[in-house]
C-alpha cells in the first residue's frame, strides 16, 4: 500500500521509516531523507520525559520521492560511556548541507543531555551523502542555547536558524563557508513568541517561516512569519493550514520546508509520545497566494505531495 500523510510510512522492503524530525536533500539526481532513528523502546528520562536513546541518524534514498531505500545509520551511537554520543545523549533535528568549497556533506543537529538543559549543536562531516559521518564540534552558537534547529540556504550563503532563550527567542547565524561554523554574524527575530521547530523558504522576495508552538508533544497551532530581509524582524502573520484539525496542524509539528520542481512542500511530524518509534510523518504542498502572494496556504491532503509523485 502507498504511504499515507499522517501514518507511519514503510520503506521498500516493508519495514517503518525511521527518520524523525528529519529532512529530504536533493543531491544530484537522488534524493536524501534524513532523520532520528528511534526504533527503541520510550525510555524516561532524568527529568520525567519519555525519550527513547540515541540510536543513530537514518538515511534513506529515492529516485521518485515515492520508494524510500534504506541505506543505515549515516551517525551511530556509541556503547562508550564517556563518548560525546554515548546513547544517553540527545541527537535531534538533523539536517544535513553540501559545501561546495570543500565538496563534504556537512551534518548539523541538535545536542543535548538526558535533563535538556546542555541545549547545544553538533557539527558532523562526511565524502557520501550516506556517510559515515565523523562528529567535529559541538558547542553553543554565538553562546546561545540551541534546541529545535534547521539549516537555510539562501543562495551562496547559508544559516543555522534554532529556538533559544529557553525557547522563547528564535536566532538566525550565518554559516562559513565551508557550511562547517559560524561567522559570528547572527540575530534574533520573534522575540519573546515561544516558537520552535522552524521550517524556512524563500518565495517572490519574501523569507518565509512556519513554526510551532512549545507545548511539547501535544500539537498545536503552527504560525508563520514573513520579512522581505532574512535579518530583520519576522512579522507573525497566521495559521496557514486548512482542513480537519487544522489548530492542531493536522495533529503534527513542522519540521522543514524544501523546494522540488519548483513547488514547496512541509515536511511534519506526527508524533506518538507513548510509542515514538511509531511516529509518522506528512509532506504537504505549501501555497503561497494573495495578489502580492504574501500569504501562505497548508491544505491537508492523504496523498504525500498532495499525488503529484504517488
Amino acid at each position: 500500500m502507498p504511504n499515507r500523510n499522517g501514518e507511519q510510512w514503510l520503506d521498500t522492503d516493508g519495514n517503518p521509516v525511521q527518520a524523525h524530525g528529519g529532512m529530504i536533500l536533493k543531491h544530484e539526481d537522488t534524493f536524501y531523507w534524513y532523520g532520528e532513528n528511534k526504533a527503541g523502546p520510550n525510555v524516561v528520562s532524568s527529568i520525567g520525559g519519555r525519550k527513547v536513546d540515541f540510536i543513530g541518524i537514518s538515511c534513506y534514498t529515492s529516485t521518485n520521492l515515492k520508494d524510500w531505500h534504506y541505506e543505515g545509520l549515516v551517525l551511530t551511537a556509541s556503547e562508550e560511556p564517556q563518548d560525546k554520543l554515548y546513547k544517553d545523549k540527545i541527537i535531534e533535528r538533523p539536517k544535513v548541507i553540501f559545501s561546495k568549497a570543500t565538496q563534504e556533506f556537512v551534518l548539523w543537529f541538535h545536542y543535548d543531555h538526558d535533563d535538556y538543559l546542555y541545549a547545544a549543536c553538533g557539527v558532523a562531516t562526511a565524502k557520501s551523502p550516506i556517510g559515515p559521518f565523523i562528529l567535529q564540534d559541538i558547542f553553543k552558537p554565538n553562546r546561545k542555547d540551541c534546541r529545535d534547529m534547521t539549516i537555510f540556504e539562501d543562495g551562496e550563503k547559508a544559516y543555522l536558524i534554532h529556538s533559544s532563550d529557553f525557547n522563547k527567542t528564535m536566532y538566525i547565524s550565518e554559516l562559513t563557508e565551508d557550511r562547517k561554523a559560524l561567522t559570528g554574524l547572527y540575530t534574533k527575530i520573534l522575540i519573546d513568541q515561544e516558537r520552535e521547530a522552524p521550517a524556512v523558504f524563500k518565495r517572490n522576495g519574501l523569507y518565509f517561516m512556519l513554526t510551532s508552538g512549545t507545548t511539547g508533544w501535544d500539537p498545536n497551532a503552527a504560525l508563520y512569519s514573513r520579512s522581505p530581509f532574512l535579518f530583520s524582524p519576522h512579522k507573525l502573520i497566521d495559521n496557514p493550514c486548512e482542513g480537519p484539525n487544522y489548530r492542531q496542524t493536522f495533529f503534527g509539528q513542522t519540521n522543514y520546508a524544501f523546494e522540488v520542481d519548483g513547488e514547496v512542500y512541509l515536511m511534519l511530524d506526527h508524533w506518538k509520545p507513548e510509542n515514538l518509534q511509531a511516529s509518522g510523518y506528512s509532506i504537504l504542498p505549501i501555497e503561497v497566494f494573495g495578489e502580492k502572494k504574501r500569504d501562505l496556504r497548508v491544505v491537508w491532503t492523504e496523498k504525500p505531495f498532495g499525488g503529484k509523485y504517488q
